[in-house]
C-alpha cells in the first residue's frame, strides 16, 4: 500500500545536477501527482480502494506527512546529523506509515487539503535555501528529498489513475457482462 523503501530507488540519483533542475524536477513530480486527482469530486477524493483501503485523501495526506519527514530531517541531515532509522524507531517504514495512517484516517478532507497547502510550499522554501553543495552533488540531503518527495509522488499518481481508470472501465465492463448470456 503505501510502502517507501528506506534504502533504495527513487527515480534519478547520480551526477551533477542544477538547483533550478532539481526544483523542476521536484515540481514536474508534484504536478502529476496533483494532477492524478484532478477534477475529482469530495465524494470521489474519499472513496476507498485506491491503493488497498486508502482513498485519494489518505494517500495525499500520506505524501504530506512524508514532506513533513523530509522538512524534519533535511535540516538535520544540512547539519551533518543522520536521522533516526524507521527500522529502529517505528519497526520500518511500512509501520511508520500504519501508524500515521491511523492517526491522520479521521482528518476531514479540507484539512488533508489545508495541510497539503501548507506544507509543500515550505519543502520547496527548503531546497531553495539549502547551500548549492547539496543540491549539485549526489549527496545524503539529495537522496532523502528525492525518497521522500519527487522519487514517492510518481507510485502514487500511477496508483491514482490506475484506479480512475478501472473506475471508467466498470461500468463498460458491467454493460458488456449483462449482455452476455448465461
Amino acid at each position: 500500500m503505501g510502502t517507501r523503501r528506506e534504502g533504495g530507488g527513487g527515480g534519478g540519483g547520480a551526477g551533477p545536477v542544477s538547483r533550478a533542475r532539481l526544483l523542476r524536477r521536484l515540481d514536474q513530480a508534484w504536478q502529476a501527482f496533483q494532477e492524478s486527482y484532478a477534477g475529482l469530486s469530495e465524494a470521489e477524493l474519499v472513496e476507498p480502494g485506491v491503493t488497498g483501503t486508502w482513498s485519494v485523501k489518505d494517500i495525499i495526506a500520506h505524501v504530506t506527512w512524508w514532506e513533513e519527514e523530509a522538512l524534519a530531517h533535511l535540516p538535520l541531515i544540512l547539519a551533518g546529523g543522520r536521522p533516526p532509522r524507521y527500522s529502529v524507531t517505528y519497526g520500518g517504514i511500512d509501520a511508520f506509515n500504519a501508524k500515521m495512517t491511523t492517526q491522520r484516517k479521521d482528518l476531514p478532507l479540507a484539512a488533508v487539503l489545508r495541510q497539503r497547502d501548507e506544507v509543500h510550499p515550505r519543502l520547496i522554501a527548503l531546497v531553495r535555501s539549502a547551500p548549492e553543495i547539496q543540491i549539485t552533488g549526489e549527496t545524503r540531503f539529495r537522496r532523502r528529498l528525492r525518497l521522500d518527495t519527487y522519487g514517492h509522488y510518481p507510485k502514487h499518481a500511477r496508483a491514482i489513475r490506475a484506479w480512475r481508470e478501472r473506475r471508467l472501465a466498470g461500468p463498460a465492463v458491467a454493460r458488456v457482462a449483462s449482455r452476455l448470456p448465461p
